[in-house]
């Protein structure tokens, strides 16, 4: 696939993820979960910077005042303030006490879909946070929940389970949340890396980031592969979609901790253009925040 791929930012991050585009800010944050941090990408200036959370951050989404809507270890839901404080939607999930949160995103009604890690003793488990703030269990039994997107009619959802090496689209109802009738959409090739992260663009397109594949795959809305665009790294973790044009793909990675067998570049924020495709601007949460 003709792609052109430009290293931005090399923090060296353990395990890169969760990119989201800010077009308040023109900007691109990401995080690194084990070490606790965001980073902020200026598109405008080229500037970037990490901000320190100090607990892992395993997915975030945005809100519809711009502050960021932060999903932690142990069942914690916070948003972020400017100065940096935090202030607690849910201090924490009983049942995911030993565990955190990992990839999330925010449906059309402002709903937000978090996944969570597996335990010592079970599997990971797929929430649905209401705008009321209340939580709901979606799925159970889940490897490793991971990327989740939307069709562009709103009528489905897709789902990723990293180690069953699943996409899974559902129905979706916009006006209650509720996902239902799953169906497998597609099954990458164990050995050939596990799918992560996704995003869908605006003609249905679904892309989907490789970890221990080196590489982004594209499939069409019926679920066959259309294309790959290769990486000198080896664990391709997320991508979204940004710029003004929605016109490039910001992609990142992990393993900057095994720069060694992962690729020097390994940890890196990468921007990401293919000539045709375009993204659509990502959901906001409309997350009722505690006075």
């Amino acid at each position: 696939m003709d792609a052109t791929i430009t290293p931005l930012a090399d923090y060296a991050c353990n395990t890169g993820e969760g990119p989201l585009w800010h077009p308040d800010q023109d900007a691109v944050w990401w995080t690194d979960i084990p070490a606790g941090k965001l980073f902020r990408f200026d598109c405008r200036t080229g500037e970037h910077h990490p901000v320190d959370i100090g607990r892992p951050v395993g997915g975030f989404t945005i809100q519809e005042d711009g502050r960021l809507l932060l999903f932690l270890d142990r069942g914690t839901i916070a948003v972020l303030n400017p100065d940096g404080s935090l202030v607690p939607v849910i201090d924490e999930i009983p049942d995911e006490t030993t565990t955190r949160f990992n990839d999330v995103a925010a449906d059309p009604e402002g709903r937000v879909f978090c996944g969570t890690m597996p335990t010592a003793d079970r599997k990971g488990r797929l929430y649905r946070l209401d705008t009321d703030g209340s939580l709901h269990l979606v799925l159970e039994d889940i490897g490793c929940s991971n990327g989740i997107g939307f069709t562009p009619d709103r009528t489905g959802m897709y789902y990723t389970d990293s180690f069953a090496y699943t996409i899974t689209r559902f129905e979706y109802d916009r006006s209650t949340g509720a996902i239902s009738n799953p169906h497998l959409f597609s099954k990458a090739e164990e050995g050939g890396g596990f799918p992560d992260g996704m995003t869908v663009d605006r003609d249905g397109n679904i892309w989907s980031a490789r970890w221990d594949g080196s590489c982004l795959v594209r499939y069409n809305p019926e679920g066959e592969e259309t294309g790959r665009i290769a990486f000198p790294v080896l664990k391709v973790s997320s991508v979204v979609f940004g710029d003004a044009d929605m016109g490039a793909m910001y992609v990142t990675t992990a393993g900057g901790d095994t720069k060694e067998t992962d690729g020097p570049e390994a940890g890196t924020l990468y921007r990401v253009v293919v000539p045709g495709a375009r993204g659509v601007p990502e959901f906001r949460s409309r997350i009722r925040v505690p006075a």
